[in-house]
């Protein structure tokens, strides 16, 4: 095993609208909130759904490849040396974080999908 699925973070216009939606959806309490995310989560952490504001965001028109789906996996890891290495055999290219920082980097799978690997570190409280 590499890591552990920590969170679904979806893409969108209003994370707050979108959040309330899921609130309702999914019985998952508000945990963090802010003009560009929000984060629902249970009441062990185990099951996180992250709110993303992004700019110009295009809804995702299924099947339409044009528009595809936009929402990308964090999977925590306890080491991102070690945790790269094997995303990086496996088929993994590095999208950010060539300069090593602290707490995440950014990959595309095999294909092309976002996901990032993340530690205890980029998980900070809100202040």
């Amino acid at each position: 095993m590499i890591g552990r699925l920590f969170s679904l973070v979806i893409d969108c216009p209003a994370p707050s609208e979108l959040a309330s939606f899921y609130e309702s959806l999914l019985s998952l309490p508000r945990v963090e909130d802010s003009s560009d995310y929000v984060v629902l989560a249970d009441t062990t952490g185990t099951q996180t759904v992250t709110f993303q504001r992004v700019g110009g965001f295009r809804p995702p028109q299924w099947p339409d490849p044009d528009r595809p789906a936009q929402m990308h996996v964090d999977v925590m890891v306890e080491d991102l040396d070690v945790a790269e290495a094997k995303v990086l055999a496996l088929g993994a290219t590095l999208l950010e974080g060539s300069d090593k920082p602290i707490g995440y980097r950014v990959y595309a799978d095999p294909v092309g999908h976002p996901f990032c690997l993340i530690t205890c570190e980029s998980l900070t409280p809100s202040k």
